[in-house]
């Protein structure tokens, strides 16, 4: 479950944006200071940070630049005042959106949902690798490891073995797999799916796996398959 950091020491701020945040599956963490809101963002790890800028002992400014200076965690800033220069000042000191009081909770929420959408996008665009028990795979250098083990994929295979591991326990058909690898102007056998699977299996069987599997659903297709410990 994800962590939203909710710090504001206006108590009927913090219990309404708590309990929408818990209504959108969110944890929710509350800090009354400035002080105790790095305190748990250090502790707590969350996923999002949403800062009042005018609280006791550290302001959500200050409170942001330290975060800045550890983490790109996505931060917005809540404020009671909307002059231009303050947006800009946040947003030049590393803040990802600025909201101004009074604001209707279901507008935070989803300014809460777009900053994880955005920084998800970015996650996955920088870092093309995929880590599931002791298989690792790795796009940008098209390698792919069992404990360390390099195996010997064709662009295909390795492009197979990608699909199917970043969706666990997902069943694939021969037609999903065909699309997305191949194309939809595909117009060779569609066994050729079977031939790299079977490919696949016979250099997957070389190292020891014992927690995952590519397994087959007779008569639907094929998946990677977290094995029960």
């Amino acid at each position: 479950m994800q962590k939203i950091l909710i710090a504001d020491d206006n108590d009927d701020i913090t219990e309404i944006l708590a309990n929408y945040a818990r209504k959108e599956g969110y944890e929710a963490i509350v800090a009354k200071d400035g002080q105790e809101a790095f305190e748990f963002f250090k502790r707590f790890n969350p996923s999002a940070v949403l800062l009042d800028v005018m609280m006791p002992k550290e302001d959500g400014y200050e409170v942001c630049r330290k975060i800045r200076a550890e983490s790109n965690v996505p931060v917005i800033l809540v404020t009671a005042r909307g002059e231009d220069f303050e947006k800009i000042m946040g947003l030049d000191i590393g803040a990802d959106d600025y909201i101004v009081k009074p604001f209707s909770p279901n507008e935070v929420m989803a300014r809460v949902r777009a900053v994880l959408r955005r920084m998800e996008t970015k996650d996955s665009v920088k870092a093309n690798i995929l880590r599931v028990d002791n298989l690792t795979i790795n796009l940008d250098e098209y390698t792919c490891t069992i404990d360390g083990n390099k195996l010997a994929l064709t662009k295909k295979e390795m492009e197979t073995m990608w699909a199917l591991a970043k969706a666990p326990n997902k069943i694939f058909t021969r037609d999903d797999l065909l699309n997305s690898l191949w194309g939809y102007d595909f117009y060779g056998d569609p066994r050729t799916v079977d031939s790299h699977i079977k490919r696949l299996r016979a250099k997957l069987a070389k190292f020891e796996h014992p927690n995952w599997d590519l397994s087959t659903q007779w008569g639907v297709g094929y998946k990677f398959e977290i094995k029960n410990k």
